[in-house]
């Protein structure tokens, strides 16, 4: 397989788009999800969990509010991962995140994920590099588990923004009041250290690829909206699900 070089992946939609038709296309997908979680719910033989990563700023939340937000609260749980407590971080890494896989019937989201200990924690070397080969190796372990043992079906989606978005985006933290809520001087200082964040996303989408990975396009929102809905749905469609019916 090929490797991805992030630099070589466009952060634009393609020009040929028409913005108004894909988000006409993206509010039928919606309606579709509404019956595929229905049946992934009633039938609880598979769960589902998407992954979000992706820069500061790169439209996670926004990604998840817009895809999700319209399912069924029941059958959607969404979890974001924050620094490690006391308790998390004398356990394996892993241990925090395992409690938080879905349950059959469900779709799990992860804002941000296990994929941090490989990343942050690489970018800042509180790990060293022979530790996140280790890492990388128990995650492609622990996807497999998901996957094999559990039916859980993976999504891992990257959104891939451009330094120039995501710097822009961050500045109108600063001035929009209805976005300063969301402003992290932290943030400003990880951006600083784009080109090392952007080594160790490759080496993740490339080493933890027992579930490949979907490079989403992320400087136009609509977009990005799209190309998740339609990923969520296409996965659950190839479910070939049904409805229980009574026992005669």
């Amino acid at each position: 397989m090929a490797k991805i070089k992030l630099s070589s992946i466009s952060t634009n939609a393609p020009k040929k788009l028409d913005k108004d038709k894909v988000k006409a296309a993206t509010r039928e997908i919606l309606e579709e999800l509404d019956e595929l979680q229905n049946l992934l719910y009633a039938q609880h033989k598979y769960s589902v969990l998407l992954i979000v990563q992706g820069m500061d700023a790169s439209g996670k939340d926004g990604v998840i509010k817009n895809v999700t937000g319209t399912l069924n609260p029941q059958g959607v749980t969404v979890y974001s991962f924050k620094a490690p407590t006391k308790d998390e971080s004398d356990h394996d890494f892993l241990w925090r995140v395992h409690k938080q896989a879905p349950a059959k019937g469900m779709i799990q989201v992860f804002n941000r994920s296990h994929y941090e200990d490989i990343l942050i924690q690489r970018v800042h070397k509180w790990i060293d590099d022979k530790t996140a080969a280790k890492r990388m190796n128990a995650i492609n372990d622990f996807e497999k588990l998901l996957a094999v043992h559990n039916n859980t079906q993976i999504i891992k989606c990257y959104l891939h923004v451009s330094h120039e978005a995501q710097q822009q985006r961050l500045v109108e933290r600063t001035e929009d009041p209805r976005k300063m809520w969301k402003y992290n001087e932290q943030d400003i200082e990880e951006s600083k250290l784009w080109d090392k964040y952007m080594d160790a996303y490759e080496d993740a989408i490339n080493n933890c690829n027992y579930i490949p990975w979907l490079i989403v396009p992320a400087d136009q929102n609509w977009y990005k909206e799209y190309l998740v809905a339609l990923t969520l749905r296409d996965t659950l469609k190839a479910l070939n699900m049904k409805y229980p019916r009574l026992k005669k």
